[in-house]
């Protein structure tokens, strides 16, 4: 081998060497962010609320046979490109129709709404106790201890 050659070999690995080093400085100097507000599976914080509250009305209002939602259908609309995931209840009988509650989140934190025509009927304060508690982490049914 010529020493010439060797020289390149030998300045070659000094430079590769040093640039890797300075890669792995500036890795380290990087700002690190608290996980306040960081959704850490990439969903926004809206669909993360309504992905919980949806699970808790499909196992506590229609899972459960509760008469209350016997009549209703629950449409989950929670791939929203408005940023407004939201979950709808309709008639079982005629699940074109139009709905008759919705209950959508948007924004971080998420914004509960809930509304349409159930909200006005007796059951209109139990839906709102419920979707509250859902949205709130509590997988908890009506009524449970």
């Amino acid at each position: 081998m010529k020493p010439s050659s060797l020289r390149v070999s030998t300045a070659f690995r000094l430079f590769a060497a040093s640039f890797l080093l300075a890669g792995i400085a500036l890795a380290g100097c990087q700002s690190r962010r608290g996980s306040e507000g960081v959704s850490t599976s990439g969903k926004s914080a809206a669909l993360a609320t309504m992905e919980q509250v949806a699970i808790s009305a499909q196992k506590c209002w229609f899972a459960s046979k509760d008469p209350a939602f016997a009549p209703y259908r629950m449409a989950n609309e929670l791939n929203s490109f408005s940023g407004r995931p939201r979950i709808l209840l309709v008639p079982a009988r005629s699940p074109e129709s139009r709905p008759l509650l919705v209950v959508q989140a948007e924004g971080t934190p998420a914004r509960v709404d809930v509304f349409g025509p159930m909200m006005d009927q007796a059951g209109g304060s139990r839906i709102a106790a419920d979707v509250r508690r859902w949205a709130a982490g509590s997988g908890e049914c009506h009524g449970a201890a």
